[in-house]
């Protein structure tokens, strides 16, 4: 039985094969996300299911590709699609990539999700710079045994979230003169949605949006000692008090009309790195 570490090697063994660089930096497509990926000048592409121990993706929306290539003038990697713990996963598993990205070399990792917003004072399209987040999934990739040569046993979480990069997000937001808010996000397992009553319970612990990912991934890149940002998008409004059932297929438009705005922020975030970097 081969250990988490070794899987990692394996990974990146294949992935090497394909791909020769070292990425700068890492990007995480979520639902109705990927369209970022043509911006890229494509070097290797590469399916989840040829990589060693990547897991499938089966989510709606999420193709479960590895795009390698150049990005603003930087080496990166995108995951278009992620998988999720309500696909099934082990987090251990759903957190692999992670691992797998900081293990060729990545420094950033940049995160984007679809999520639902519990702020009174958003609306659905607007981006939100996570600030903070609040794991409620009832599960951590890092229970078990710890590998040091990963990370340490009890990684610091606080500030999960780079705030530099953060305000240079919202900067770039104002430039191009669309809503961007910084907040905290909830993570949940899903996959149901959330009742009147639990929406109202998340909002009063502190939440300002609600997803079903990211959260295990930035913990991991905190243990694994990556620079992360993270991106969301609200794709859904979600007030108790004036709740409609969801719509997937409404969900999914909604972060697909935003992309432009998602592509704008990972962009601007790629070009500064790229000038403070040099």
């Amino acid at each position: 039985m081969l250990d988490l570490y070794d899987k990692i090697q394996d990974a990146c063994q294949y992935i090497r094969q394909q791909w020769s660089s070292t990425p700068h930096a890492g990007i995480v497509l979520g639902t109705g996300l990927g369209s970022l990926v043509k911006k890229i000048e494509v070097e290797a592409s590469i399916d989840y299911e040829s990589i060693p121990h990547f897991p499938k993706s089966t989510a709606v929306s999420h193709k479960g590709r590895l795009v390698c290539g150049k990005l603003e003038g930087l080496s990166v990697m995108a995951m278009e699609g992620r998988v999720h713990m309500y696909e099934g996963y082990p987090l251990k598993q759903v957190t692999l990539p992670i691992r797998v990205i900081k293990a060729l070399g990545a420094q950033l990792l940049i995160v984007s999700n679809a999520v639902g917003g519990m702020n009174p004072f958003y609306a659905t399209g607007d981006i939100m710079v996570i600030d903070d987040h609040i794991n409620l999934m009832g599960a951590n990739p890092l229970i078990g045994i710890n590998d040091d040569r990963l990370g340490p046993r009890f990684p610091d979480m606080s500030e999960p979230y780079d705030r530099q990069l953060g305000q240079v997000a919202l900067e770039i937001a104002r430039r191009e003169n669309f809503a961007c808010h910084r907040g905290v996000m909830v993570a949940v397992s899903g996959p149901n949605l959330e009742t009147r009553a639990e929406y109202r319970f998340l909002r009063q612990v502190g939440a300002d949006v609600v997803g079903m990912s990211t959260v295990p991934e930035v913990i991991v890149a905190v243990h694994a000692g990556l620079r992360t940002v993270g991106l969301s998008v609200v794709t859904d409004m979600c007030l108790p008090d004036a709740l409609k059932p969801a719509n997937v297929a409404e969900i999914i438009a909604v972060a697909n009309a935003a992309e432009p705005k998602l592509t704008a922020l990972v962009t601007g975030l790629l070009a500064h790195e790229r000038i403070t970097s040099n």
